[in-house]
């Protein structure tokens, strides 16, 4: 049963764990850009603007949302796209291997922090890959994936 004492847990998750989470998605979108030659905004967040370093921005209710805006590509193919599309979840899932080694190697405690780390990977993982539309012409990393296989097109920010 969630009581009072689970709102430290609560906040902890909400504030750190699901911003991490986010940030090492949206840095698989980043990095596969980067390594086809190309430009990416970061959008870190909602709401009025906190920080701003060229194209990479956090925002005032930072835990809220991430997104990245493709602005470039050099090496620009359907296959180009769909490894971006993709790497979100793949740097995700990637976390979770790493973090769940590093546990058993005894050098990360098994504690909560980490295990609401992997769940919300596996989350975000999930849902990325959902192939739906988000609305607004939106679509989610696995329904751009089977868009840009299918159709040779790229729609909207990569989320």
């Amino acid at each position: 049963m969630f009581g009072w004492s689970d709102i430290p847990t609560f906040v902890i998750s909400l504030g750190i764990i699901l911003p991490i989470v986010a940030f090492i998605h949206e840095s698989g979108h980043f990095v596969s850009t980067y390594l086809f030659g190309g430009k990416m905004k970061f959008v870190f967040g909602r709401g009025k603007l906190l920080f701003k370093r060229g194209d990479f921005e956090i925002r005032r209710v930072y835990f809220l949302d991430a997104w990245t805006q493709l602005e470039k590509l050099d090496i620009n193919n359907r296959w180009t796209h769909a490894i971006i599309y993709l790497s979100g979840a793949f740097f995700n899932i990637l976390s979770v291997v790493i973090v769940n080694t590093l546990i058993h190697l005894d050098i990360l405690p098994a504690d909560l922090f980490f295990y609401q780390f992997g769940y919300f990977s596996l989350y975000f993982v999930f849902f990325s890959l959902l192939p739906v539309e988000f609305g607004e012409g939106q679509p989610s990393d696995g329904k751009a994936f089977i868009d840009v296989i299918r159709y040779g097109t790229e729609k909207g920010p990569i989320k």
